[in-house]
């Protein structure tokens, strides 16, 4: 009797501890910088925009502002056909790339996410028009970071970048469209998804973020409603 007893509370201890880790990493908060977020009057900064089309983030990011920092994503970008905003995004080199039905590409989604090191992808993808005039408020969060914010932001995505060869290198295309997909030397898993990815690229640029929660898209918008919420009440 003492030996079931013993091991019923130590199945009780492990459950409540593991309830314990989940709540814990459910929570967890990247703390971000106001100093890199806010732009303020004295010191205006770069027009964003985080576009959510329900599953999967992309920023925009002004062309402009991206060529003028120089550098290897510099680089890359100026060889992008012509469009005044550049979407980024991250994802798995086969399965982020390819637009078969998604029906047929289930087995390919499980690799992707339980295979270790899949091959990742940098999209870089030009867009004529403003991004909002192409995306509702409803999958589009669009606010201002700092010049500093947005050095340090595009610095993370630049380090993501796969330089083995000295400078930026295609890994895959879609025939017929001008993104351009550059190699990561990030891999791709269910431990570390393209929201994930877009995640930290925000917490560079001073956003706060939840990572274990930004498995979903609409976590990346709710970090930057918060994000503005705590803007407003306190008068930046």
């Amino acid at each position: 009797m003492k030996i079931r007893g013993a091991r019923t509370g130590l199945g009780a201890l492990i459950a409540a501890a593991a309830v314990g880790v989940a709540a814990a990493l459910w929570t967890w908060t990247a703390p971000g910088d106001p100093a890199l977020w806010r732009a303020t009057a004295e010191a205006p900064g770069v027009d964003l925009h985080l576009l959510d089309n329900g599953f999967h983030t992309d920023l925009a990011v002004p062309r402009a502002a991206l060529e003028a920092r120089g550098g290897p994503l510099a680089e890359a970008v100026r060889s992008l056909p012509t469009g005044d905003w550049v979407l980024i995004g991250w994802g798995d080199a086969r399965f982020y790339v390819d637009q078969s039905p998604i029906e047929s590409r289930l087995p390919d989604g499980a690799r992707a996410f339980f295979r270790p090191g899949n091959a990742s992808v940098i999209m870089l993808d030009p867009a004529q028009s403003d991004p909002t005039e192409l995306f509702s408020e409803d999958g589009r969060r669009s606010f201002r970071i700092s010049a500093a914010g947005f050095e340090a932001m595009v610095a993370h995505v630049e380090e993501s970048l796969d330089l083995s060869d000295g400078a930026p290198r295609i890994a895959a295309a879609r025939e017929g469209d001008d993104a351009r997909f550059y190699a990561s030397r990030e891999t791709f898993s269910i431990a570390h998804l393209c929201n994930h990815w877009t995640a930290g690229v925000l917490n560079a640029a001073g956003l706060p973020v939840r990572p274990f929660r930004s498995i979903i898209s609409a976590e990346l918008m709710a970090a930057i409603d918060r994000a503005e919420l705590d803007r407003g009440a306190s008068g930046a």
